[in-house]
């Protein structure tokens, strides 16, 4: 099968698009035929070996920990899967991942693909809903009536989160770019507001203090300690690229969150898909020979929103 690989950890140009082994599933796995990945910013971290101690892959490697596609190959001990079912997945970030034409997945990760959108498009589902999902109900505990402020809301991960904590009842304060404004309000954010002004700690923001503020922005430890005084006393800090200082003041609970794969919550994210409550945003789609220049431009800054990444046919 042809796969991007990658045989040590560099920069863009150490991805090869080349011959791989098709995998072979062992008792609890499947294999999925690829429908698509995405580029997620974990991909690139790992890539570059800045998450080697708490990711440990062995070369040559396969980067996609999202999957979109159809079972082609099941088990031993697999139930309730059979060959040709439609399914999503968050795969290990340790292991091999999706971008080739077939990847193996554990078969505890599988929800249900959806109906409502095309099977290639459920890819931009998985990672970036389930971090929102987690950050936002898991870690921080958030509900109806509590307000959040999303710093750095324009990426995948921001517009679900948008999304999902409108729904639970929250107001929602968003930190974006102008040409992102009208995007999100559309998504659910009550306020937008622009890049947060650091030169003066606390931080303030209008419709605060905060019962939760989600940190999607890799900000320094100081900015990090300014971005708390938008937390009201008692409330979370809940970080997807930095860790918060020890011992907050006020308080005030402070945490990084680290996705895992979780099939009943994927699940139900695939429901709130089908029953259009749950908009699936795609920036661009990109042949899976062209991962490379999709991680350049990443790593580049020019990189807005999700891309698809999908196998020849």
């Amino acid at each position: 099968m042809k796969a991007v690989r990658y045989h040590e950890y560099g920069g863009s140009d150490v991805l090869r698009y080349e011959e791989a082994p098709r995998p072979v599933p062992g008792p609890g796995q499947v294999v999925v035929k690829v429908a698509a990945t995405t580029f997620n910013p974990v991909d690139a971290g790992i890539r570059g070996g800045y998450l080697a101690q708490v990711y440990q892959i062995s070369f040559p490697h396969i980067p996609g920990v999202d999957v979109s596609g159809t079972i082609a190959d099941i088990g031993a001990g697999v139930q309730d899967w059979a060959v040709g079912d439609a399914v999503v997945a968050f795969l290990p970030l340790d292991a091999d991942g999706a971008a080739a034409e077939y990847v193996l997945v554990p078969a505890e990760s599988l929800a249900a693909g959806p109906t409502a959108v095309p099977l290639a498009d459920a890819a931009a589902l998985p990672e970036p809903a389930l971090t929102a999902w987690q950050a936002l109900f898991d870690v921080a505990g958030l509900t109806g009536g509590q307000s959040v402020l999303i710093n750095g809301a324009s990426g995948a991960v921001g517009g679900y989160a948008v999304q999902l904590a409108k729904q639970a009842g929250v107001v929602v304060t968003a930190t974006a770019k102008d040409r992102d404004a009208e995007r999100l309000r559309a998504l659910g954010a009550d306020r937008i507001v622009g890049y947060l002004d650091f030169t003066t700690s606390p931080v303030e923001v209008d419709g605060g203090p905060f019962d939760v503020v989600l940190n999607l922005v890799s900000t320094s430890d100081e900015e990090t300690q300014a971005l708390l005084g938008a937390v009201a006393d008692g409330g979370f800090h809940v970080g997807t690229m930095v860790f918060g200082p020890e011992n907050p003041p006020r308080g005030v609970r402070t945490q990084r969150v680290f996705v895992r794969s979780d099939a009943a919550q994927l699940a139900e994210l695939v429901r709130r898909v089908d029953d259009g409550t749950l908009r699936i945003e795609i920036a661009d789609r990109r042949p899976l020979d062209q991962a490379a220049a999709v991680h350049e431009a990443s790593d580049n800054g020019r990189l807005h929103g999700k891309t698809l990444l999908i196998p020849a046919e």
